[in-house]
């Protein structure tokens, strides 16, 4: 799968993106998703999956505050994220993902270049 995220930026803490991520040549609605993200010096953190039956899971992080979305007839992905937070800062990417957890195990393939979310207090 071919993928490019958008939709990051700065925003202030308490504040609200939606990042996109467009998928080529596959149809993400029969694929495993995913949302992961990586701030500067650390290590890479897994935000949301979306299976193919359209179960979710969350990042105990972000639970409550983000949610995963598809529209299959646009065959993108979203991450709508409100209350944000600094800590919240980091680059953002959209995966396939596989194995049982992909959050915690960090699962991932495929992701695109990402988008930098920056959230300042």
């Amino acid at each position: 799968v071919q993928l490019q995220e958008s939709g990051g930026g700065s925003v202030q803490s308490g504040g609200a993106l939606r990042l996109s991520c467009a998928a080529s040549r596959y149809r993400i609605s029969t694929y495993c998703m995913s949302w992961f993200r990586q701030a500067p010096g650390k290590e890479r953190e897994g935000i949301a999956v979306i299976n193919s039956d359209g179960g979710t899971t969350y990042g105990d992080s972000v639970k409550g505050r983000f949610t995963i979305s598809r529209d299959n007839a646009k065959n993108t992905l979203y991450l709508q994220m409100k209350s944000l937070k600094p800590k919240d800062t980091a680059m953002y990417y959209c995966a396939e993902c596989f194995g049982k957890d992909p959050l915690t195990e960090h699962t991932w393939r495929d992701w695109g270049p990402g988008t930098q979310v920056t959230v300042s207090s």
